[in-house]
């Protein structure tokens, strides 16, 4: 079988090391699933993006929506990083890693009044609206409040960033933002509230892209509104591209951040504005894996062979969401020849797998595999569904590592239930 290329993840005498640490041995003392980073990767594609934009004043706003882990957090905020929340509760898990409320975008296309309160009270660096009645209410709860807030507003450019429709967002169709035909006006009419500053302009056009024409096609029209705001004497600070760069799951051919940074620093230098960008699945995903059992495996009358697993959609929804890709292999490599099989979990939908229709090792009960690419919308999107108690996160440092979440106990599954009626 063909195994995940990695400088991470690589076989040592055959068995699969996350940097210097065996995950056989990690998967035998804490069980699985279970999910592992490599905190050197982290590193790695913090600094790979950081220093590919350092001719240009930017500031990078890790997307914590990929991966919310306290540790994850706090290793990108220590490298200097933001941290893009989308809700109150990334907001206090943000706080928890010890992030300054300066040093957050509050995002989100559907923000309550609690949230946006939560914002301004704590001073995050700058709300990002997505309509013009959000506007409204941010005004109004700043007058509350006695304050000058902080937006951005995010406008749709239109751009099709030919990724999957469940994670396009630039399109006009898509829910997020404001049209960019109705930008300018909205620009202006916004200018004149009372308790509103606008600061920026913001665009997140999709996720997982891995052409660079994309963003080159919407920073350019992004950056002729933004120039014409200004011109309008709206003294605009910062201009923001949102995230989106994508990565290797199995044959995609992702571009480099130097490869964006050649083609779209040209355009920033015609602006007087910082920089700002939201990425989240570049900064994590091929530094995590899942590790899993195989319980059974069985084959049926049409000749259809399953691999069952003791991980599911509830570890990994984005195979039974979005019919993406990871690789499966072995943690031990196995001297056997491939078959073909679907790789399934225990959970009570049909939709629950991990790989259709996959080449892989003929494994069978007790041996275990790697799910590869697993740290982005991992543990973020897992769930308790089945009544399935969510897996435990170890971080590798070189030879190094910690648990950075425990496995959840039955306990948590019914924390602040009681049967009264």
């Amino acid at each position: 079988m063909n195994y995940f290329k990695s400088d991470y993840f690589t076989y040592i005498n055959n068995q699969l090391h996350c940097e210097n640490v065996n995950l056989t041995k990690l998967a035998e003392d804490f069980g699985t699933p279970l999910f592992v980073y490599s905190k050197k990767f982290l590193v790695d594609r913090y600094k790979e993006l950081d220093e590919a934009f350092s001719s240009i004043n930017h500031k990078i706003y890790f997307a914590s929506k990929a991966n919310f882990n306290l540790s994850v957090i706090k290793t990108f905020y220590e490298l200097g990083s933001g941290v893009d929340v989308n809700s109150a509760g990334e907001f206090y898990r943000a706080i928890k890693a010890g992030v300054n409320p300066k040093d957050m975008l509050l995002t989100g296309v559907g923000k309550t009044d609690e949230e946006i309160r939560l914002g301004l009270e704590k001073g995050v660096f700058v709300i990002k609206a997505e309509s013009i009645e959000e506007v409204y209410v941010i005004n109004d709860i700043a007058q509350e409040l006695n304050i000058t807030a902080h937006v951005a507003i995010r406008v749709n450019p239109d751009v099709d960033a030919k990724t999957h429709p469940y994670v396009s967002t630039g399109l006009a169709e898509n829910k997020f933002g404001i049209d960019s035909i109705y930008a300018y006006d909205m620009f202006l009419e916004c200018s004149k509230l009372s308790n509103i500053e606008l600061v920026g302009i913001d665009m997140h056009i999709g996720s997982q892209i891995t052409t660079v024409q994309p963003f080159v096609e919407a920073v350019i029209k992004m950056a002729e509104l933004y120039k014409k705001i200004q011109y309008a004497g709206i003294p605009l600070k910062h201009f923001d591209i949102g995230g989106g760069i994508g990565v290797l799951y199995n044959d995609e051919t992702p571009f480099t951040p130097k490869e964006l940074a050649d083609k779209l620093i040209p355009i920033f230098m015609q602006l007087d504005a910082e920089i700002m960008f939201e990425p989240g699945r570049f900064l994590t995903a091929n530094g995590g894996v899942l590790l899993t059992d195989v319980l059974y495996t069985k084959t049926n009358s049409l000749g259809k062979n399953f691999v069952v697993v003791n991980s599911a959609m509830t570890e990994l929804l984005r195979p039974s969401l979005y019919q993406s890709y990871h690789h499966v292999q072995p943690i031990e490599k196995i001297d056997n020849i491939d078959f073909q099989a679907d790789i399934v979990g225990p959970v009570c939908e049909t939709g629950d797998y991990i790989a259709k229709e996959r080449e892989i090792t003929m494994v069978g009960r007790g041996d275990k595999l790697a799910i590869m690419s697993a740290g982005a919308y991992g543990m973020a999107m897992s769930s308790n569904y089945n009544g399935r108690r969510r897996p435990a996160e170890i971080l590798v440092d070189g030879s190094e590592f910690k648990v950075i979440r425990s496995r959840e106990t039955f306990g948590h599954l019914i924390f602040d239930e009681d049967t009264h009626i």
